[in-house]
């Protein structure tokens, strides 16, 4: 049975540690720092580091790639970006690809980045299906839009909106607060967001990470998951005075509200 723990980093970065104790085998997501990661393996003697996954190429999270290779020898497996060192595997949307144990699908999200993947690990053992979803789903949020379109980054959660919902998700920042700020503002009627921000902010004064979340609570709370609802048009048409057409146009207006926010 694989386990997960998160690796701090930076500010508010996470490094996904997965783990495989049968076999002491460990993989990495989106190692930023290489420090977190190798103080790791100084502290649990006996673990051998061998894969190390890329959703994207920004800075923050390919930053310790090439030190973590050169001391571990790990396999890298990502995006076809020039911007990502020591590629070992090029990923590409459906891939299957095997670390410690365990399948995982790669699912292509442009939006945040154009190469941005995530990797998804379905149910098995009676533990849930994980996706490992970078800057594309946060808790309560999304990722700006950067190199790719709107419309690319609302049919790269659409598709990450039709996995299991007890799926649980793994995004790459603490943002969760933050976000749930906004989602309130844009849907004020929403209680269950409310008792979320409540629950995390309480979390996150102890000292205590709010991940992972479940894509179930995600479809409740996070309004980029809630394009079609009624309630969120509404709030767009009174506060922005803006009148979308269709969900996309949702996405879009929220996205940009959010940028501001």
């Amino acid at each position: 049975m694989l386990e997960i723990e998160a690796l701090p980093a930076f500010t508010d970065n996470y490094i996904w540690l997965i783990k495989n104790q049968t076999t002491k085998q460990a993989a990495v997501v989106d190692p930023g720092d290489a420090n977190p990661v190798l103080a790791w393996l100084e502290k649990n003697k006996g673990w051998q580091l061998s894969d190390i996954l890329i959703t994207h190429h920004h800075q923050d999270h390919i930053g310790g790639i090439s030190t973590l290779k050169a001391k571990t020898s790990a396999t890298v497996f990502a995006p076809n970006n020039p911007g990502i060192p020591n590629k070992d595997i090029i990923v590409t949307n459906s891939q299957i690809i095997h670390i410690i144990g365990s399948l995982l699908r790669v699912i292509a999200v442009p939006g945040h980045t154009l190469d941005h993947v995530a990797y998804y690990a379905p149910t098995q053992k009676n533990m849930p299906a994980r996706l490992f979803s970078g800057d594309t789903l946060f808790s309560g949020g999304c990722g700006r839009v950067f190199e790719g379109t709107m419309e690319q980054m609302y049919h790269s959660l659409q598709q990450l909106n039709e996995l299991p919902p007890d799926t649980l998700i793994y995004p790459a920042h603490e943002y969760t607060v933050s976000n749930l700020k906004f989602a309130i503002a844009v849907e004020p009627s929403n209680n269950l967001a409310k008792e979320y921000l409540d629950k995390c902010i309480g979390l996150r004064e102890s000292q205590q990470i709010t991940l992972p979340s479940t894509l179930s609570m995600e479809q409740r709370v996070n309004p980029f998951l809630r394009c079609d609802q009624v309630s969120i048009i509404m709030t767009i048409e009174n506060t922005l005075r803006l009148h979308p057409t269709d969900a996309k146009e949702v996405f879009s207006d929220l996205r940009e509200w959010k940028n501001k926010f």
